[in-house]
């Protein structure tokens, strides 16, 4: 049976079973009818979706918004051509500027084209009737001459028929243009609508009012090029900012306005923006990053700053590329006939972004640089102290507690140099500088007219100070910030007094906090550096609020990229209008260069012998001194005991005051006391304060 079974076929479209060899097409069947509907909305979707339909979609999308801009911009051209409505924007700008000079004088020009639309108005009432008189007077006059004309050419001719020859001349002319005038009337009419449709499709594309999404996308590579108000003008329509970007769509200049003009600044060029009613300075600020990828630059190569003007930006532009090239070696190294002048001269420090030279006063300033490590900051600072150096009545007093040699060139040339990064090193270096208190305190109290050589104490690493934990034989810490640390309260004195008597404290430290840079010191430096560093909060430790409100950004400089570049809070070098800070690329100057610099220097002054202070320190003790001048008085006047301290030893003591006696005693329990109304020691105090301390924790302990 399974012999005689015939196979079916099933055709898959519609369903049926055919005979083999059976060519007859199937019969759909009633219950499975052909969905064509289907494989239709397959095809319309693939059609609609097509990228070259959305291409297509886009392009007319795009073009019929410029004309629709166009005519909106026409439109608002015309409307403030023939109102004031111009004048009463510009009056709304300045006085919302504050600008009440300029508020007026576009309310002079307001009352001016009042008077004059008024004057033209007047003489339109009369128009009709002064032209009816003058084509009256015109028709006759031209009449006149033609017939006068005629005349002469008949007298010539001997033809009486010449009179009106002129006439007819002119009659056939007009005949003429009325003929052409038919025949373009037409065509002119048909053309003219669609003149004026690319007119206003002109205007539109001129000033890209499509939404964005349907511009074409853009093919050329700006990088680099260079930078134009239309440029300025659309990177701040595109920042993100809709009150901005709606305030430059409903100028009918394009924001044009708000530019002023674009200046050649170095190796970039610098404008300022005023911004409309509406948009803070704040706002713009926070889109740096944004505003320089509109530009076509890095981050980096664009700079916001706020000049002295209200709702105001200046822009400095960067051309590409310009800030990674070197500056050129500096002039300490290229002139070897420079010199120095502490109170008059300026340092050549670096270039400014404009590539002006940027020249620093050192007179009279605490200097604090900070940045991350390995940025150029021991070098920045060592460029200052170098050029210094070349004035020979400048002292200095150095103590590097990185201790790497970086300073070694400077042996020979500064009376005290120390070296090292260990709790010795940072106790000689606070001795060091409470000794250049004590010089400083000598001077206040010298007799009036006195005259002193600079004095600059230079410490760097210095937060290797702030945080060391080493005790004194005091009981007072060398480090921390507390009114008990010998180093800060050196620091701070000479903040507050050394200025007056040219005694300065330059420091340079790295990655500042609280902990190693406490507010105290860093608020008392008169010139403030950083360079590149890891967050906003520690540009304000580095430079203060007021100077990163206005634009300072020493957290935006690029580590390891932008090394030796200092943005730099001070009025101590040439910083434009308005702002508050200035950023500068200091010159490298390497270590062999340091040294032949150090080398000219020496040659201006004679003998000076560098000492460490470390072993004198380990084997200074005053409170044992103190007991040893006692003797076997049971009390002292403390004018008495300063005596004998300075006759004891000369080198340690002889600047002392009464300030140095009681800073030495405070908190030991042998504090000076009045006894019969005189400020006096007692030995038994010194004895019992020397008894109970402990025999390690300090360098001055006895061995």
């Amino acid at each position: 049976m399974t012999d005689n079974v015939v196979p079916l076929f099933k055709d898959p479209t519609s369903g049926t079973y055919t005979l083999p060899g059976d060519t007859t097409p199937p019969t759909p069947s009633p219950g499975r009818p052909v969905r064509v509907w289907k494989r239709s909305g397959r095809a319309i979707r693939a059609a609609v979706t097509d990228e070259r339909t959305r291409t297509a979609l886009r392009l007319v999308a795009r073009h019929g918004m410029y004309v629709m801009g166009g005519t909106r911009i026409t439109a608002k051209r015309t409307w403030d051509g023939r109102t004031g409505s111009r004048y009463e924007r510009m009056i709304r700008a300045a006085e919302a500027a504050g600008n009440f000079e300029e508020a007026k004088e576009w309310e002079d020009r307001l009352t001016r084209f009042r008077a004059a639309r008024h004057h033209r108005r007047m003489d339109l009432l009369k128009a009709p009737q002064d032209a009816v008189k003058s084509a009256l007077y015109g028709t006759g006059l031209t009449v006149g001459g033609l017939l006068l004309l005629g005349i002469v050419l008949a007298i010539a001719n001997k033809d009486i028929t010449w009179v009106v020859g002129p006439l007819g001349a002119v009659i056939e002319a007009i005949r003429w243009i009325v003929a052409v005038a038919t025949v373009v009337w037409g065509p002119a009419v048909t053309v003219g609508p669609w003149l004026a449709l690319l007119a206003l499709w002109g205007v539109g594309r001129h000033q890209q009012t499509a939404p964005q999404w349907m511009l074409p996308a853009q093919q050329r590579d700006d990088a680099g090029a260079p930078i134009t108000p239309s440029i300025v003008v659309t990177a701040l329509r595109d920042l993100g900012i809709a009150p901005l970007r709606g305030a430059i769509k409903e100028m009918g200049d394009a924001g044009a306005a708000m530019l002023g003009p674009i200046r050649i600044a170095g190796c970039g060029v610098e404008v300022d923006v005023t911004l409309p009613s509406g948009v803070s300075t704040a706002e713009v600020q926070g889109r740096r990053r944004k505003l320089a990828e509109n530009l076509a630059r890095h981050e980096h190569e664009v700079f916001i700053t706020l000049p002295t003007a209200a709702r105001t930006v200046r822009l400095w532009i960067a051309d590409s590329g310009a800030l990674d090239e070197p500056i050129g070696p500096s002039p300490l190294v290229t002139d070897e006939t420079l010199t120095a002048n502490y109170k008059t001269g300026k340092a050549p420090w670096g270039q400014d972004l404009r590539g002006d030279t940027a020249l620093i006063s050192l007179y009279q300033r605490m200097l604090l640089i900070t940045g991350l490590s390995n940025q150029g900051k021991t070098a920045a600072l060592r460029a200052l102290a170098l050029w210094l150096a070349l004035d020979k009545t400048v002292e200095f007093r150095i103590a590097d507690l990185k201790g790497v040699g970086d300073w070694r060139m400077f042996l020979g040339l500064a009376t005290t140099l120390i070296e090292g990064p260990t709790d010795e090193h940072v106790i000689a270096a606070t001795e060091m500088v409470e000794g250049m208190v004590a010089e400083m305190e000598r001077r206040i109290q010298a007799p009036p007219g006195s005259t002193f050589p600079p004095l600059v104490g230079i410490v760097d690493e210095a937060q290797v100070a702030f945080m060391c934990p080493a005790i004194g034989a005091d009981k007072r810490p060398y480090g921390g910030s507390k009114a008990t640390s010998r180093y800060f309260m050196s620091c701070r004195k000479i903040h507050n007094q050394g200025r007056a008597v040219d005694v300065i404290l330059w420091e340079g430290t790295q990655d500042p906090t609280d902990q190693n840079l406490p507010k105290l010191v860093r608020e008392g430096a008169h010139t403030r550096g950083s360079l590149a560093l890891g967050t906003e909060s520690q540009a304000r430790m580095a430079l203060g609020d007021k100077a990163v409100d206005g634009g300072a950004a020493p957290h935006l400089l690029r580590q390891g990229l932008d090394k030796g570049t200092v943005v730099v809070a001070t009025d101590g070098i040439q910083i434009p209008a308005g702002q508050a800070s200035i950023t500068v690329r200091t010159h490298y100057i390497d270590t062999d260069a340091a040294a032949l610099i150090a080398d000219r220097a020496k040659t201006l002054r004679t003998g000076i012998a560098t000492r460490s202070t470390i072993t004198a320190a380990e084997q200074l003790d005053p409170l044992t001194d103190i007991l040893a001048v006692l003797a076997d008085a049971p009390r002292m006047l403390t004018h008495d005991v300063l005596k004998r301290l300075a006759a004891l030893n000369e080198g340690a003591y002889g600047g002392w005051s009464f300030i140095d006696l009681k800073r030495v005693l405070d908190g030991t329990g042998a504090e000076p006391y009045k006894s019969d109304g005189r400020m006096v020691i007692g030995r038994d105090r010194v004895a019992r304060v020397l008894a109970g301390r402990p025999e390690t924790g300090s360098a001055s302990a006895a061995e």
